[in-house]
């Protein structure tokens, strides 16, 4: 049933002066000031906060397999990456994909060879505990499409046994299906890139083979279990092998293979960022770098040299060893740190939130990226994710930064109130652009959701498309819900397909978080603010949906294997991050004096560190759901912090 949006209304946008009311639960107060001064404390001298994006070792893995490709893996490098390594395998002697899931076959093979590279024996006891599991799962055969690129890069796998991926495809016109913008915008700069890396069929060998990881049984799926899209596939990727296996002098390859691979390096270098990166993250960045050096680029020129440079920035060493960030999540931290410690109080004109969102302004994005391809009459604004990324600003983030300068409520460092209140004007006017048909928003895109992507052999790991999301949704709605220029027809659009995506058990889908909870968290806050009653009916089933996931302990937790399995929806080991999502829906439903509130926070309280943070090593973000996850090292700061400080004063947002 379809939410009646006729008599909502905004809530009024929260004041700097509400009233703080004694907490019910003790402790909460002092571990809201311990949790405040952490955060403060973690602000870097440019006004921006940013946690470690911990992902697993494919990306160490595929560092060293980079680093071999270009010439350049050094001793010291591939001893430094293959501790990181080593240390993350599993007792098992697997390599898993988030912290205490199963051991994965592809993440395993990975670290395997890279281990190899950096000089461990193949009859190493950690070598063979992993070796052992592979060939129970099926060997190197059964990996995934993007794990034996990697192989054929180094010459353990053959190119003529991948799904063929023609550069010719970037020839072809937005209108036409399967072009390049049908994907979503990390998969297509992943795309563009490896169609030029297979057209010249890159080979660097290992000095070494692995073939004690191939069960020598070809892994083939059986036409009779396959959908008629899937046959119809197998054709086409039929059809695109013999076109590949032409001779370059045959028409109309003689023309039109040149003239792809000319578009797409110029694709390829139009789109890298300032910092060196390719749309600051790990996979379309390494497949960049090897697609340029194919087209002949030296390791000394100037989009090598910028490329490497800033792999080096995205690398951490520390005490717990070398490992390299799939991503660096500056805006969208700033922004829920400003956030968090303008729940708990802080002051408008603190140091902290002046610096912090006059560093958020700076980071506006006024040109137009990608996304202009499907909505070319929107003006650009917004902000993305990361230091650099004029290309893909994402509305989530947008959402996330206007939200932030409301609720810091000052003049920002470095700028007037005038040109703070142009940039949200632009941000709002972009996002409302940015909405898709039915009245949700994707990240990244408009519109972005055609099946056919997923469809193809090449596309067998991770999300191919940005369709809308409920999470996404409900922060441009609490962002929409606190402008007095927003367009209301968008808003009551987008309210009544939050309402729809509701899930019979009371819950939300949480595509960038884990993830009923996340999801949850996120849409409740968003409808209370844009004028949904507390004791509205599907309000009230998220509620109980929450009530009855709560743990004994007081907290919440969602199992990642939760996108697999709907039995585990809502249940797993609590967390901070967790427990906080939980506990800010709760509030925003009125029910800060139930028994769950007082134990949720009781939680946090009990299991806060002295320094003011919690322990959190379980991950609670979301990249590819069933595929590649995220441990936001602040999530377990921020959250809680918005959390205990929206329940100490007394307020629902």
């Amino acid at each position: 049933m379809a939410l009646d949006v006729s008599s909502v209304t905004p809530a009024p946008a929260p004041t700097s002066g509400e009233q703080v009311a004694p907490p019910d639960a003790p402790g909460a107060q002092d571990a809201m000031a311990r949790a405040r001064d952490h955060l403060l404390g973690l602000q870097a001298p440019a006004g921006w906060w940013k946690g470690e994006l911990e992902t697993n070792v494919t990306m160490d893995a595929e560092d060293l397999l980079l680093r071999h490709v270009l010439g350049i893996l050094d001793r010291p490098t591939a001893e430094a990456a293959a501790g990181w390594i080593r240390r993350c395998q599993r007792e098992d002697g697997t390599w898993a994909n988030f912290r205490g899931g199963p051991g994965d076959l592809s993440t395993t093979v990975e670290a395997y060879v890279a281990l190899r590279l950096a000089g461990d024996p193949d009859d190493a006891p950690h070598l063979a505990g992993a070796r052992r599991f592979i060939l129970q799962q099926g060997g190197i055969e059964a990996t995934r499409v993007f794990t034996r690129i990697w192989l054929a890069v180094v010459g353990e796998w053959s190119w003529d046994d991948l799904p063929a991926l023609p550069p010719e495809v970037t020839l072809l016109p937005p209108r036409v299906p399967l072009n390049i913008y049908d994907f979503a915008c990390w998969a297509r700069q992943t795309i563009v890139p490896l169609t030029v890396v297979a057209a010249h069929r890159l080979v660097r060998p290992l000095p070494f083979a692995v073939d004690e990881l191939f069960v020598g049984t070809p892994v083939a799926r059986a036409a009779a279990g396959m959908s008629r899209a899937d046959r119809w596939f197998a054709r086409l990727d039929r059809v695109l092998r013999a076109y590949e296996r032409l001779p370059s002098w045959v028409p109309p390859k003689l023309v039109l293979r040149p003239l792809a691979l000319r578009l797409a390096e110029q694709w390829i270098v139009r789109r890298q960022e300032a910092d060196g990166s390719w749309g600051g993250i790990q996979p379309p960045w390494v497949y960049s770098l090897l697609a340029l050096h194919v087209l002949g680029y030296p390791n000394d020129h100037p989009a090598m040299v910028a490329g490497l440079a800033g792999l080096d920035r995205f690398t951490i060493h520390d005490e717990r060893g070398r490992r390299l960030e799939a991503c660096q999540s500056p805006v969208w931290d700033t922004a829920l740190a400003v956030v968090a410690l303008a729940d708990a109080g802080v002051a408008p004109d603190h140091p902290a939130l002046l610096s912090g969102t006059g560093w958020l302004l700076d980071q506006e994005v006024t040109v137009a990226g990608d996304w202009a391809v499907r909505r070319p009459g929107v003006a650009p604004g917004g902000w993305a994710f990361e230091f650099a990324n004029v290309n893909y600003p994402d509305i989530d983030d947008t959402a996330e930064v206007v939200l932030a300068l409301r609720r810091a409520g000052a003049p920002a460092s470095g700028h007037s109130d005038r040109a703070c209140e142009a940039a949200i004007a632009r941000a709002r006017a972009w996002v409302e652009g940015m909405q898709s048909r039915g009245g949700g928003w994707a990240a990244f895109d408009a519109d972005n959701t055609s099946t056919l992507c997923a469809a193809l052999p090449f596309c067998d790991f991770g999300e191919v498309t940005d369709p809308p999301s409920a999470d996404v949704t409900a922060h441009a709605v609490e962002m929409l819900a606190v402008e007095p220029d927003a367009d209301r027809r968008r808003l009551d659009e987008a309210i009544t397909w939050l309402r729809a995506e509701q899930e019979p058990d009371g819950s939300w889908f949480g595509r960038w978080g884990a993830n009923h909870v996340y999801g949850t968290g996120a849409v409740v806050p968003a409808l209370v603010a844009a004028g949904v009653q507390p004791d509205h009916p599907g309000i009230a089933r998220s509620v109980a949906w929450l009530e009855r996931h709560q743990n004994d302990d007081g907290g919440w937790g969602e199992d990642l294997r939760s996108y697999d399995d709907p039995s585990m929806r809502g249940r797993g080991t609590s967390t901070a991050s967790q427990t906080a999502w939980a506990l800010l829906a709760l509030l925003a439903a009125g029910r800060r004096a139930t028994e769950a509130v007082r134990r949720a926070v009781m939680f946090l309280v009990d299991s806060q560190r002295d320094d003011g943070t919690w322990d959190e090593e379980l991950f609670t973000g979301t990249g590819f759901p069933g595929d590649f996850y995220i441990n936001y090292h602040l999530y377990r700061l921020t959250f809680p912090l918005s959390a205990l400080g929206r329940y100490c004063r007394g307020s629902e947002r």
